[in-house]
């Protein structure tokens, strides 16, 4: 199995391409990502994934550490009774904080 840095890109990297070329199907000029508002998910990783991403479909890539709005916007989300997810949405990371997989 791969760890988790590893993991994490491949994720990161196969989702953000998919991103990019719907940008680019669109005909942006960007595309970001809202993972960026997550205190708890890989910046650095996230960053190589959308610039290979970038890359690979001729549009840009806008970086913006939205980390320190994250609990403005989780307080706003629960007042409008929406649901918070407890992990990333992987398997994997369900399986660490629920103790089982799917």
């Amino acid at each position: 199995m791969l760890g988790c840095e590893n993991r994490c890109f491949a994720c990161y990297k196969f989702r953000l391409n998919k991103t990019a070329q719907k940008a680019r199907q669109l005909g942006f000029d960007y595309f970001s990502t809202t993972l960026l508002v997550s205190p708890y998910q890989k910046h650095d990783l996230i960053i190589e994934a959308a610039n290979c991403a970038a890359s690979e479909n001729d549009v840009e890539f806008y970086y913006k550490d939205f980390r320190p709005a994250f609990y403005e916007g989780k307080n706003y989300a629960r007042s409008l009774g929406l649901y918070i997810q407890k992990y990333c949405g992987c398997e994997f990371s369900y399986a660490e904080r629920f103790g089982s997989a799917k």
